[in-house]
């Protein structure tokens, strides 16, 4: 086989794209082995598609770092003593898992409170409610709801939020709020963010 066909076959391509079969891919290799000019012609691609991405690469949002290590800690074990802030990338099985043993035996009471955390700009409260939460409006927190167990609907303004368990919502400040149980009863993390 002459070298430049091979060069100019566009396997060498197929191979940096990831497009062949695990043969294939394995028989590039092995003529970067034997063909130096096919092995120099390989790296020549790989740095110019390298140089393609980085002009055409679009600039992630801020927020996105913040997002993938919150994805990453839903593998981390939760406890009381290293409660992180709940969004909507927690992980309630674990949130779940971290306040069971503080969960009030059934039958539950009309409502159960358990201050979970407190610090200069953040509360977390346990909450079990079998009753919904009348029309309030928040000027100085940023108040928001995780659910662990049950359903509710939580009316935001003009929109309404159906939430299950593993469900997030943050209500803005200054905004007209109530929620309403569908659900004999919700298990929910309250937290404030305090401005």
């Amino acid at each position: 086989m002459q070298i430049q066909e091979y060069i100019n076959s566009g396997i060498l391509e197929q191979y940096c794209l990831g497009l062949l079969a695990k043969s294939e891919q394995e028989g590039v290799l092995a003529m970067c082995t034997v063909y130096p000019e096919i092995k120099t012609e390989l790296a020549e691609i790989e740095l110019a598609l390298e140089r393609i991405a980085a002009i055409n690469a679009i600039a992630p949002k801020a927020s996105l770092k913040q997002q993938i290590l919150n994805t990453i800690a839903i593998n981390e074990v939760i406890t009381l003593e290293n409660l992180p802030p709940t969004d909507r990338y927690s992980d309630y099985q674990a949130w779940l898992k971290a306040v069971e043993q503080l969960l009030p035996s059934q039958p539950f009471e009309d409502f159960f409170a358990y201050p979970l955390h407190h610090s200069n700009k953040i509360e977390q409260t346990l909450v079990v409610t079998k009753f919904g939460v009348p029309k309030e409006t928040h000027e100085d927190v940023i108040e928001s709801f995780f659910i662990l167990e049950g359903s509710c609907v939580c009316k935001v303004g003009r929109h309404a939020y159906t939430l299950n368990a593993g469900d997030f919502l943050e209500i803005p400040l200054h905004e007209e709020h109530d929620v309403t149980l569908t659900s004999p009863y919700v298990v929910a993390i309250l937290q404030h963010r305090l401005i």
